[in-house]
């Protein structure tokens, strides 16, 4: 006799992306030079010297880790953000390691006590796991890039992500405080989705934590960070939340009955690679050569790139459906990540990421060069 579930959580969920284009992988997989794989955006240059030792150095340690982190690890966010971010007057209290920042924002609603009743506002083109996160709390959801688009409600949480994943739009500091103000009289907490802070291409991308932004008072805002870009620690799940030091203090209250935990060497390994600026400036300058590169060879092949001025992708188009792009992409052994992926708004274009070894983003140029 099988067991019966009573209620399947996963039905509240919409099928998995990049389920969703194995027709397409399989197309690029059979190219005669190999597959390029420009889909998921996961980093294949390998983790610093630096790093490894950090975690190696505390392997055999056997005892349980804090929820909270250790103190040199908060500290070391703390002077990171200011050194790389500007951000000051930030508490090490109010610093919480998680695991991996998409676990974060996936559970986020539900850690912060919204259910049923409560609308959250989400990017028009986004990250999917906001608009998961929201679901599996029970919220309405509302698609929305402008304020005024919001009218006369009030939300219980304002996501933003700048620079954005996917298309790299940045949003500037008159922006964000207008979204800070707005949050503020409506009673609304703002998270901001910094993963990308760090890779900016095109002029300055702040964050929601800056005084320029939020005049030092961090009142209702929680930023995300995460260490799997620059770093390259995706393998590490590797990431933080900091900001409001309520907001903090409850999400480590939840976290730790939940026995949400970061490993202790991970946390010595984010230790490290909080306190090396160096190791993150190579991997900035391997990501700029090779955006460089596809970026000239798309538009070379008539795509129009739009936005795109941070992040590790290239936000493209040819008018055209996004599937039919992805199809002929995929024709040529190049396999990227169709924009309907990211809301009705972005069916027109592809996001095609930067994280692919050198050979590989020549060997996409050269194709697409020729095609």
């Amino acid at each position: 006799m099988s067991v019966v579930l009573r209620n399947r959580v996963s039905s509240l969920l919409p099928d998995f992306p990049w389920d969703t284009i194995a027709e397409a992988r399989a197309r690029a997989a059979a190219h005669p030079g190999g597959i390029v794989d420009l889909s998921v955006g996961t980093p294949v240059d390998p983790v610093d010297p630096l790093i490894r030792d950090a975690l190696a150095s505390v392997s055999e340690v056997p005892g349980y880790p804090t929820t909270h982190g250790t103190p040199e690890l908060r500290a070391a966010a703390v002077e990171a953000l200011k050194r790389r971010y500007g951000i000051t007057g930030l508490s090490p209290a109010a610093v919480l390691p998680v695991i991996g920042t998409k676990e974060l924002i996936a559970g986020l609603p539900r850690l912060l006590g919204l259910g049923a009743g409560d609308l959250m506002v989400i990017p028009e083109i986004a990250y999917p796991t906001y608009e998961v996160g929201g679901l599996l709390a029970g919220c309405e959801i509302l698609r929305a890039d402008s304020l005024t688009q919001i009218g006369p409600r009030n939300p219980a949480l304002i996501f933003i992500n700048s620079p954005s994943n996917p298309t790299g739009k940045v949003l500037g500091v008159d922006h964000l405080r207008k979204v800070v103000s707005f949050a503020r009289e409506r009673g609304a907490i703002v998270t901001s989705d910094e993963c990308y802070l760090g890779l900016t291409w095109e002029g300055r991308a702040p964050s929601l934590l800056n005084p320029e932004v939020c005049d030092g008072d961090f009142t209702g805002l929680l930023a995300v960070h995460s260490l799997s870009k620059t770093s390259n620690l995706a393998s590490y799940r590797a990431g933080f939340v900091a900001g409001d030091p309520e907001l903090v203090a409850e999400l480590l209250e939840v976290r730790k009955h939940s026995g949400m935990i970061v490993p202790f060497p991970i946390q010595a390994a984010m230790t490290a690679a909080l306190g090396d600026d160096a190791h993150e400036s190579r991997q900035r300058e391997r990501y700029r050569t090779r955006r460089e590169v596809l970026r000239k060879a798309l538009e070379g092949a008539g795509f129009r790139i739009d936005d795109s001025e941070a992040g590790l992708y290239l936000w493209a188009t040819r008018g055209e459906p996004s599937r039919t792009t992805l199809n002929w992409l995929a024709n040529l052994g190049i396999l990227a990540a169709p924009g309907h992926f990211y809301g009705p708004a972005g069916a027109k274009h592809v996001r095609v990421a930067l994280t692919a070894a050198d050979e590989r983003i020549a060997a996409a140029a050269t194709r697409l060069t020729s095609a």
